[in-house]
């Protein structure tokens, strides 16, 4: 997936880089001693984005002594310019790994299982970060668990339970529901297009059989289940569950629907619930987890925001110190709760807000199985595109699901082997 936890306000191309000087006596001392090595960090967070302020003022105080930390805000092409960088030898000292610390990265960084706080490593992560030599290469800064976002008062006032949203047959009488009620049933956008890549990531896990996955991960491109699934988001659109302006519709457009109760569901991790709050601090959010076509109901996540040092850093050690510290349990569980998420380290805790009650019911005593993100384990590298783009078809209509499919074999074909 493309950014899962992308930033709550626009994505600043170009952003100034916040400096951070470690010394003896603290970040920024009168007469403290010149830095003697500059860390680049590609943090992979907007300017706006409250991580990125959080990470900020945990830097002023992390920072080893005579070392500047270079904060680098991320661009709207964030993804394309790592691989350029890395393919030219011109590696960032950290990098935000955005889900691909293990399958996309590895091979470039540092391995981390030998840190001392390796031992708190969540093992929800293993199947997403974790190579069969026991090996992760990223500090996961918090855990990546998302179901489908809902507004909590907008279902209690249509009379709809969440806990009896466990198959799609239920959830689209739930839509119907809100329609009814003038309510828009799900959000979306085609223009802020990942929000399309997600409603068909979130749902493929659950409509492939255990043999089907295996077959997709040998490189078959199974269509039935993918048929199925685009099938069920055609329904969807013809019935004029999504939202009308799909094709316009910003994250902050989405965001606000959400927030002021003009919408009911949305397909997106769960930092769009503090968006959401930015415009309404009054809202009662949540999310469930995912109806399976062919599965019982599933979380979906895996590798959150997580952080990765090169290991051909000219100042490793100073980048594994930096690390180091922002492992500890305060600072780790202060990044996680900024954007309402579950630490990488179990010996942190965060603060959950307007999420907790989801925690509490669907997470904590792990009745439901975490599925990674179906893109990033059983489609080649390469395919987020395609995924997104045809499932914008469909909602829009400018495709129908026999071409959608096709589209996604044919490039699925092209691609695997490739990475």
């Amino acid at each position: 997936m493309k950014f899962p936890w992308r930033t709550y306000a626009a994505l600043g191309v170009g952003a100034a880089v916040v400096t951070m000087a470690g010394c003896a006596g603290g970040a920024g001392d009168v007469g403290a001693s010149p830095a003697t090595a500059t860390i680049e960090f590609q943090t992979g967070l907007g300017t706006d984005d409250p991580t990125l302020k959080v990470l900020t003022t945990i830097t002023s105080t992390c920072a080893p002594e005579g070392v500047d930390i270079e904060l680098v805000p991320m661009t709207n092409t964030y993804e394309a310019d790592m691989k350029v960088r890395l393919a030219s030898g011109d590696v960032p000292d950290i990098w935000s790994t955005h889900g691909w610390s293990l399958l996309r990265y590895s091979e470039f960084l540092e391995p981390l299982d030998a840190r001392p706080w390796a031992k708190n490593f969540n093992p929800a992560l293993d199947a997403a970060m974790t190579n069969e030599a026991g090996q992760f290469f990223a500090l996961p800064i918090n855990t990546d668990v998302a179901g489908i976002v809902y507004n909590k008062t907008v279902l209690e006032d249509a009379g709809i339970d969440v806990k009896t949203l466990t198959t799609w047959e239920s959830f689209g009488d739930a839509a119907a529901t809100l329609k009814a009620a003038g309510i828009t049933p799900i959000s979306t956008s085609s223009k802020d297009s990942w929000f399309a890549g997600n409603v068909a990531d979130f749902a493929a896990s659950g409509a492939y059989t255990p043999d089907e996955l295996e077959s997709l991960r040998s490189g078959t491109f199974e269509t039935g289940g993918y048929t199925t699934l685009l099938s069920e988001v055609e329904k969807w659109a013809k019935a004029g569950y999504f939202n009308a302006d799909v094709t316009s519709a910003t994250m902050d457009d989405l965001a606000r629907a959400l927030g002021a109760g003009d919408t009911g569901f949305v397909f997106v991790q769960n930092y769009l619930v503090a968006s959401a709050l930015g415009f309404n601090p009054d809202a009662r959010l949540g999310y469930f987890p995912i109806p399976g076509f062919v599965t019982e109901p599933y979380l979906i996540g895996g590798e959150g925001t997580a952080y990765g040092v090169s290991k051909t850093s000219k100042n490793k050690d100073a980048a594994l110190a930096y690390i180091d510290c922002l492992a500890e349990p305060s600072n780790i569980g202060t990044l996680a709760g900024a954007i309402g998420g579950i630490p990488g380290l179990t010996n942190a805790t965060s603060d959950l807000g307007a999420l907790q009650d989801s925690y509490d019911e669907f997470v904590a005593d792990g009745t439901f199985r975490l599925e990674p993100y179906f893109d990033r384990v059983y489609l080649p590298n390469g395919m987020w595109d395609t995924m997104v783009t045809t499932t914008a078809a469909v909602i829009t209509g400018q495709s129908d699901v026999p071409a959608a499919t096709s589209q996604m074999e044919q490039q699925f074909n092209a691609l695997f082997g490739q990475e």
